[in-house]
């Protein structure tokens, strides 16, 4: 059955209401994020979405955050589907719409869930006409880590999976937007630390909706270096979720904020899809994206 003409705004964080059926039991720290994980896996399954990425250099003015110049934006159309035998392992392509300049740019990633098995990532880039594979962490494969289509977000901000890699704690109860939240640290184990730049995280997540506000990225010196903040939170078919995403960079004093227009679910995806044939055959890849947005109608 196809979720027709359904604008759902999805974020990085959310939760599909089953966990209200274990409200009444106590959760520690990974039960909470991993309810958290498994609605982000659950809402990307046999989905087609679309998205705007704006990035800018920011300052603040009148103790608010603004951009101090005009946004680069980029228009986005996603998709991606689950797989595996209990669907834990996640595969995603993502094509640039516009600009002009940047149509074709391309990004293929298969996310596991498997503790110790790395995500694979593929970059297009549709004017040197050449696959560049992006690497998860430190490696010693000629592979360059990259961003997500220049913004501020990463693979490893966005990836799903692999929770028992951390040591996860909650610190504290408190209030953050006016909202009860779980203040959850996450540390990485000796072998995720090899391949994390981050040497600890913070997630504020809303104890009623379980959807998460914020998010503190720290270095290996114990420097906040990022900074996530999920806003216009709202419930769409049992998930809360959060419409728009802002991912500050607090070292380059850079932002891109990530807002998911459309989310369009239960749709019919080819296998073949989720490949790198989507991001170098430009005819297979129109035509197979006009037939998904046929589904949509």
């Amino acid at each position: 059955m196809i979720s027709r003409g359904i604008k759902l705004v999805a974020g990085s964080i959310f939760l599909i209401t089953f966990a209200g059926n274990i409200l009444g039991q106590d959760l520690n720290g990974f039960d909470i994020m991993k309810l958290v994980d498994d609605a982000q896996r659950a809402s990307n399954d046999s989905s087609f979405n679309r998205m705007q990425l704006s990035s800018c250099k920011f300052g603040v003015t009148d103790g608010r955050i603004t951009c101090a110049e005009r946004p680069r934006v980029k228009s986005l159309e996603s998709v991606a589907k689950n797989y595996g035998p209990e669907l834990m392992d996640t595969k995603s392509v993502t094509i640039t719409i516009e600009p002009a300049a940047e149509r074709g740019v391309g990004m293929l990633s298969f996310a596991y869930d498997e503790t110790g098995r790395d995500n694979e990532t593929w970059l297009y880039l549709s004017a040197l006409g050449r696959v560049k594979r992006i690497a998860s962490g430190d490696s010693d494969e000629e592979t360059e880590p990259a961003s997500l289509f220049g913004s501020e977000f990463t693979t490893e901000d966005t990836e799903t999976g692999k929770l028992e890699e951390y040591t996860i704690n909650i610190l504290e109860e408190t209030t953050t937007a006016g909202r009860d939240v779980w203040k959850i640290e996450m540390i990485p184990n000796e072998e995720r630390a090899r391949k994390t730049r981050y040497s600890r995280q913070v997630h504020y997540i809303d104890k009623e909706r379980y959807v998460g506000l914020r998010s503190e990225m720290y270095d290996q010196y114990g420097k906040e270096v990022k900074r996530l903040m999920a806003s216009r939170v709202e419930l769409v078919n049992d998930i809360w979720m959060a419409r728009s995403l802002t991912m500050m960079n607090l070292v380059t004093n850079r932002l891109s904020n990530m807002a998911f227009v459309e989310i369009y679910t239960d749709l019919d995806i080819q296998d073949e899809f989720l490949t790198q044939r989507t991001l170098t055959d430009a005819a297979y890849r129109e035509t197979e994206l006009e037939n998904l947005r046929a589904q949509l109608n």
